[in-house]
């Protein structure tokens, strides 16, 4: 992996200032990973080969994290998701989640989780008033979800969805989108959008990390998925609030409780209103998926000499240097990762 090194702190600000780029867009999300370790083995997430996890001590404590979501909450942020790995695999979790709560009850807090450990949490996560849970299933089908992720797990997960909806708790289904794998099962995505009040979103599969399933031929594009659902099912557009609106194009499933999405990262970019920035488990700031250049946070945060007003300068530096992801697509070679780290080190 190719790390920048942190950028040198500069004198301290007096007024907190918004994080904005170099491109003029504003940074008002962040995705915060607090673990590489994961219960599964997904073909999109992980490389083929033994997995190297980063070890404990270079792992940002909760305290860290806490101060670093502060610093960016001054800076305009105003949506803070969990991810992993699996964010409960990590110990204490749960107290991250409550300390974050506490201390910012402005933020629109949310978790990206495979499901299979989640069930018995979901009683403070309803206490905790998150935003929404993003469950990952790429399959309603035992075998191929084992296929997927390596474990036979799909029970587990099904039974966290449904604790999730009994606790009024907002649910979107992640499936990531593979020909060969689960193309033949749009008939049961399309039901559960019907009979459960759920957003069910289609991810195309991105060229992330060397050594993944992906491949041109594993490709599924979302306009073709699109053409495919549209053929089954009465669709009607959401209209979306540009700075509030995800990468996902949403559309009501006529005479159904929930919704369709299509992720389209691959082949229809949505960069110009990127709003987001990438926090890895062991400190590192990446300010676009696609770009390998990641900015070391870790060190300055357990550097006495180093304190908020310069750490915050920090920030709004790296932020200026940030690319345009569909440039970084457009110019990879054929049929090669975009980026050389897996998103399991990255953080789904």
């Amino acid at each position: 992996m190719q790390t920048k090194p942190a950028l040198a702190p500069l004198p301290a600000c007096r007024l907190p200032q918004p994080l904005i780029d170099g491109h003029g867009r504003p940074v008002h999300y962040l995705r915060l990973s607090v673990t590489d370790r994961c219960n599964l083995h997904c073909l999109y997430c992980r490389n083929l080969g033994r997995q190297q996890f980063i070890p404990h001590p270079q792992i940002l404590r909760y305290e860290e994290i806490v101060r670093l979501v502060g610093l960016m909450s001054a800076g305009g942020v105003t949506k803070l998701r969990l991810t992993g790995g699996e964010p409960f695999v990590r110990r204490g979790c749960e107290h991250l989640l409550v300390m974050l709560r506490e201390r910012f009850p402005q933020l629109d807090l949310r978790l990206t989780t495979n499901g299979t450990l989640l069930e018995p949490h979901v009683p403070l996560l309803g206490r905790l008033g998150l935003g929404a849970v993003n469950l990952s299933l790429d399959s309603f089908d035992r075998q191929t979800f084992a296929q997927v992720t390596g474990h036979d797990l799909l029970p587990a997960v099904l039974s966290a969805l449904d604790a999730l909806l009994a606790a009024g708790i907002r649910v979107k289904i992640n499936a990531v989108a593979m020909r060969g794998i689960n193309d033949r099962q749009l008939d049961d995505f399309i039901h559960a959008a019907r009979s459960l009040p759920v957003d069910v979103r289609f991810i195309e599969f991105m060229p992330m990390g060397a050594g993944t399933h992906w491949s041109p031929e594993s490709f599924w594009p979302a306009a073709e998925i699109f053409r495919e659902v549209a053929a089954r099912v009465a669709l009607a557009p959401e209209q979306q609030v540009l700075r509030n609106a995800g990468p996902a194009r949403m559309y009501r499933v006529l005479g159904g409780r929930g919704r369709l999405g299509f992720i389209a990262a691959v082949s229809n970019h949505f960069c110009a209103s990127c709003n987001r920035l990438r926090l890895t488990c062991n400190g590192n700031l990446r300010t676009c998926l696609f770009d390998d250049h990641e900015y070391r946070l870790r060190g300055l945060l357990r550097h006495q000499a180093c304190d908020d007003a310069q750490l915050a300068r920090v920030l709004r530096l790296a932020c200026l240097k940030k690319p345009v992801g569909a440039e970084l697509l457009r110019n990879r070679p054929q049929g090669q990762a975009v980026a050389g780290t897996p998103m399991a080190a990255i953080g789904g």
